[in-house]
């Protein structure tokens, strides 16, 4: 007959003999002993409510898309056009400048059974429009791009705190054990402002941060050891393929020596990252070789053409990536600064940035919603598509001059969201006439962020983790789940 364990005398057996490593092993993987097994987990694990989604895509805008000239139609502009900002309220904008109204640059149409309006700069996202559920109320609390980025992905302006995938990764573990939880693929163009801060894991531990793979060449660095010059196939730093095998060994007789007198936290959290990184030379070279995709399914995400193949390998990917077990992935289009601009910061020239910008992305992500759609994959995932704020509805420029671009705007602007547990087709909230301000069912990043574990069946106030004197959440102290987009 089975007799039960105390918790003490569990964790004393488990530290000896193969039969308990594996019992532990197979414990750590489960979500519901995970965080009474493990230092550092959730004291209060997931999941708290019914999960509508598992995993989750993140589509990240750097610069500030124009809601105005996407998601979010203003007839009004078109009889402004030209004309002073009218009233005596006066925006406060990030360089002070505020010019005459400008009309879309975009002609907006509804589209699919819902008629919801998008604009032309998207005509591929147009054809799926019955999956986006737009919300079209945001504000943010700065105008600054590496501030408003913080926001955007960890909830604070100021950086050392996790980001959304980093809390994901802790609050529900991974579903693989030869890939991480969390993957990033930046843009190849460079790194969004505020650089790897915006995958970092902050004051959780360390194996939550995203790991940023490259779209083209070498995933990671590293990876494998290096080959000395002129050294034959399969002869490493350590010498040859079995002298390399006797040095792990060597190194993880040592391991567990060190363990056995002295346990340590730390050094099993190393060791675990090791082991993680030995396979991941398997499963990473399977899992970022698109060869096998048919030549159907590459056209359609656009590898078939220069504008779109560096998204639209990053988006197929996103999708290898989520059928192999990785619980939250993270596209960056765009980079931060630079001239040209390599990002959606449209100061200068709308049409001519946006233009770029959206080329690049446009076809690819309306490819992988068809193709999750597909493959019976979206209804368990939740796709992301955001920006740090949107622009003004006046041109950046000296007083009666109409110019052609946008300032920076955290008043109002729109995002989506498209996969499982969500109302399709459908906007949230709106801006005023001419697309300045929230006014309607404003939504702040707090409230998105708790609609998002929501969604992932995690309570937003219970996923939290303590540090320096504070139970700290991803929310802070805010944040509202959005019920009226929910089904």
């Amino acid at each position: 007959m089975f007799t039960p364990m105390e918790r003490r005398d569990f964790l004393s057996w488990s530290t000896h003999g193969l039969t308990a490593t594996a019992a532990w092993h197979l414990l750590s993987r489960s979500d519901s002993l995970r965080a009474a097994t493990i230092p550092g987990e959730a004291a209060d694990p997931p999941p708290h409510l019914p999960a509508r989604c598992k995993r989750v895509i993140h589509l990240y805008m750097c610069g500030g898309l124009s809601h105005l000239d996407s998601f979010d139609y203003k007839p009004l502009l078109e009889k402004y056009h030209g004309q002073s900002l009218p009233g005596s309220e006066k925006p406060e904008t990030f360089f002070g400048k505020i010019g005459l109204l400008r009309k879309n640059d975009w002609e907006f149409r509804q589209h699919g059974q819902s008629g919801l309006w998008v604009s032309d700069l998207f005509p591929h996202l147009a054809s799926v429009a019955d999956e986006l559920t737009v919300i079209r109320s945001m504000v943010a609390d700065s105008a600054n791009h590496t501030p408003a980025t913080f926001q955007a992905n960890t909830g604070f302006r100021l950086n050392g705190f996790p980001v959304l995938g980093s809390w994901m990764s802790y609050g529900l573990g991974c579903e693989t054990d030869d890939l991480p939880a969390y993957v990033v693929l930046p843009d190849p163009r460079g790194f969004p402002a505020g650089g790897t801060i915006n995958w970092s894991n902050g004051f959780l531990p360390a194996r939550y941060q995203g790991v940023a793979f490259r779209t083209k060449g070498q995933p990671i660095d590293d990876l494998f050891p290096a080959r000395p010059a002129g050294a034959p196939a399969g002869q490493s730093t350590f010498g040859s393929s079995d002298s390399e095998a006797d040095t792990r060994e060597f190194i993880a007789a040592l391991n567990r020596h060190h363990q056995e007198t002295r346990p340590e936290s730390d050094l099993i959290a190393r060791i675990n990252s090791y082991e993680l990184a030995a396979k991941m030379q398997l499963s990473v070279p399977r899992v970022t070789d698109l060869t096998g995709e048919t030549a159907a399914t590459q056209s359609d995400y656009g590898l078939d053409r220069a504008e779109t193949a560096e998204f639209g390998r990053s988006c197929l990917l996103a999708r290898r990536l989520l059928e192999h077990g990785v619980r939250f992935v993270q596209l960056f289009a765009g980079g931060s600064f630079g001239s040209p601009r390599i990002n959606w910061d449209g100061h200068e020239n709308m049409k001519e940035n946006h233009s770029q910008e959206a080329l690049r992305v446009d076809q690819p992500v309306a490819a992988l919603l068809r193709d999750l759609r597909q493959r019976g994959m979206l209804d368990d995932t939740l796709v992301l598509f955001t920006t740090e704020f949107g622009r003004t509805p006046f041109a950046q420029s000296e007083a009666n001059v109409l110019g052609g671009g946008r300032d920076h705007n955290m008043y109002g602007f729109s995002v989506w969201m498209a996969g499982g547990g969500l109302k399709h087709g459908m906007s949230y909230g709106a801006t005023d006439d001419i697309g300045w301000k929230s006014v309607d069912q404003q939504v702040t990043w707090p409230d998105f962020h708790a609609t998002v574990l929501r969604l992932l069946g995690i309570d937003h106030t219970r996923l939290t983790y303590y540090h320096n004197g504070i139970e700290r959440r991803l929310t802070n102290v805010h944040g509202e789940v959005l019920q009226d987009i929910l089904s």
